[in-house]
């Protein structure tokens, strides 16, 4: 698939996901901002399922604890999902398991879609959300209750000061690699 019918798909979501979405809450600590790198990606097969996958959930509804499209998803729920049925990687249950795994720290300047994306979201620097990285500067996430799934910008000022780390847990041949 081409790079521009890939962004073409990114932007439609991100249409989508706009019109449901509640503004977030204003953040309560600053951090210096990360800077990202949004260059353009090569994908491997392993990267390009895990992105439609997750693109493919923007809409289902969130529920704390929920691991199913049926029965909806919270943040981590989201992410196991997505990696056992797109990638057939099973991952940790929550959050908390999530950022202490065994896996690639990934810096914000070299996400490649497929990273899990960590962030404090109550101030501080305890992990409480998470998502996947789906390129161009763009996460898929389950983001609170009464919400849906939904595909998110890191250029929000309120998702940079909660930024806390990435992980890389698609092995080294399915990674999404930069030209």
């Amino acid at each position: 698939m081409s790079t521009s019918a890939r962004l073409i798909l990114i932007l439609c979501a991100a249409l989508i996901s706009a019109c449901a979405s509640r503004p977030q809450p204003a953040p309560v600590a600053v951090k210096p901002k990360p800077v990202f790198n949004y260059s353009t990606q090569s994908f491997s097969p392993a990267a390009e399922d895990v992105l439609f996958r997750a693109l493919g959930l923007v809409g289902t509804p969130y529920r704390w604890g929920g691991n199913t499209p049926d029965s909806g998803f919270d943040c981590s729920g989201l992410i196991g999902f997505v990696f056992r049925d797109a990638a057939g990687i099973s991952l940790p249950r929550t959050t908390r398991e999530l950022i202490v795994m065994r896996a690639q720290d990934v810096s914000e300047q070299n996400l490649q879609t497929g990273d899990l994306l960590f962030f404090a979201t109550g101030g501080g620097s305890q992990v409480s959300h998470a998502g996947i990285y789906v390129g161009e500067g763009r996460f898929v996430h389950a983001p609170q209750t009464g919400g849906t799934v939904k595909l998110d910008t890191l250029s929000k000022a309120y998702w940079q000061n909660a930024y806390l780390s990435a992980k890389r847990v698609l092995p080294a041949e399915h990674l999404a690699r930069n030209p």
